[in-house]
């Protein structure tokens, strides 16, 4: 089968293994910095302790503020080019954290960085909507997901190696290495996807139109709410893990130890729900998981007291497994019903979910990480608090079966 450049489209695997990399710069970025952080914050006059939490959060800020344009981009450059431009900057970005002289310029070359990694992280999305839709499309969703989640999983101990042998500054060096190789890799063999003719104007009326289309969309609205609730609580997890481990818990160098275990649920969880939703439906599989993890965390919210927001750590690690076996369930599913009915505006599409659902979870989920005091209650309230958000939000997109657009009137 040709594609719009009429090179041969890959085998399923191999499409697969590069978008879950492509995808998974943003998780590298963000996890293999997490044992460097009190470095950082040391080496470069961090004002306050939770204050470097700011390097994982920035990343984020940049990755939502890309994505708002590298959708549309995608939808008029076609979807290699605006991967090129993504992955440039997200290696500018690393040259300008590498030499940063101050706090406040690492900062800024973390959220260049997110800019740039909205770019495949964005277009990917579209890259797979341009080719599969419904249950098939959450499927290979899915097992991108599961090979996204190795990612987290080493990312830790790569980024903990690293800083040991050549500093935290090497660590920004291995980035754009990465960076390179994947911008080789996709040139090379990954075929483009959207049709000239398919390809819309940039004008801000254009993209103003096809951006209200996709906010009265009932069913996209809701599900992007429900992603944001839900991403929230993961942000402030990952922002102050480091903290929790090794402040709290005390764990030292084991902190990626334990830290990759636990990416393991929700890489676990993602590959079971590409079997699962083929049987049951992302809609069944989304509600259950959600409504599983809020009960779980709202009846931990109530025993954390018993000790004094410090829970023994295997207790800890033992709800967080269950919790991300839930999240993995969710992930992908919420995206693909999200983005479910925008086959004709699927790149415009893919970044208004992405960025709303980012606009989202970022702030909520810093909120959360600058309460750490050294216990983990507001971790596990912000859990249950957010999950039931996203279950309610997820019951109103589904409203009417959907049929009505987010401002109350029937769809045709």
């Amino acid at each position: 089968m040709k594609r719009a450049d009429n090179q041969p489209a890959l085998r399923t695997g191999e499409f697969v293994s590069l978008i879950a990399l492509l995808m998974s710069l943003v998780a590298l970025a963000t996890d293999a910095m997490l044992p460097a952080l009190p470095a950082i914050g040391q080496d470069l006059g961090a004002p306050h302790r939770n204050d470097v939490q700011f390097v994982i959060t920035a990343l984020f800020l940049g990755l939502g503020l890309g994505q708002i344009a590298f959708g549309p981009l995608s939808d008029r450059i076609g979807r290699k080019p605006a991967i090129y431009a993504g992955l440039v900057l997200f290696m500018a970005g690393c040259v300008m954290s590498v030499f940063a002289p101050t706090f406040e310029v690492m900062i800024a070359g973390r959220v260049l960085q997110g800019v740039g990694a909205a770019g495949p992280r964005i277009v990917t999305v579209a890259l797979l909507r341009d080719q599969y839709e419904g249950r098939r499309m959450a499927r290979l969703m899915s097992f991108a997901m599961a090979i996204f989640i190795l990612v987290p999983t080493v990312a830790p101990a790569l980024g903990q190696g690293i800083q040991w042998l050549a500093g935290w500054r090497a660590i920004f060096t291995t980035f754009f290495a990465i960076a390179a190789i994947l911008l080789a890799w996709f040139a090379l063999r990954h075929p483009e996807t959207l049709p000239v003719t398919h390809r819309r104007s940039l004008s801000p009326r254009v993209i103003g139109g096809a951006v209200l289309k996709v906010l009265r969309i009932r069913v996209t609205l809701g599900y992007t709410v429900a992603t944001g609730c839900v991403f929230a609580p993961f942000i402030a997890y990952i922002s102050s893990a480091q903290q929790i481990f090794q402040e709290a818990y005390s764990t030292g160098a084991l902190f990626p130890v334990y830290f990759g275990a636990l990416a393991l649920a929700v890489g676990g969880a993602s590959l079971m729900n590409s079997r699962l939703v083929i049987k049951h439906g992302m809609r069944r599989l989304s509600r259950v998981a959600v409504v599983s993890f809020t009960l779980v965390s709202a009846v931990a919210w109530v025993l954390v007291f018993a000790f004094n927001g410090l829970p023994p750590l295997w207790l800890f690690v033992a709800y967080l497994f269950v919790v991300f076996l839930c999240v993995g369930l969710v992930f992908g599913n919420l995206n693909s019903l999200a983005m479910e009915p925008l086959g004709n505006i699927a790149g415009v599409g893919a970044s208004v979910v992405a960025s709303l659902s980012t606009f989202i979870s970022v702030p909520l989920g810093a909120f959360v990480g600058q309460r750490f005091d050294g216990t983990v209650t507001a971790q596990i309230a912000a859990f249950a608090v957010f999950g039931a958000a996203a279950f309610i939000a997820m019951r109103w997109a589904e409203g009417d079966g959907g049929r009505q657009s987010a401002w109350g009137h029937i769809l045709p």
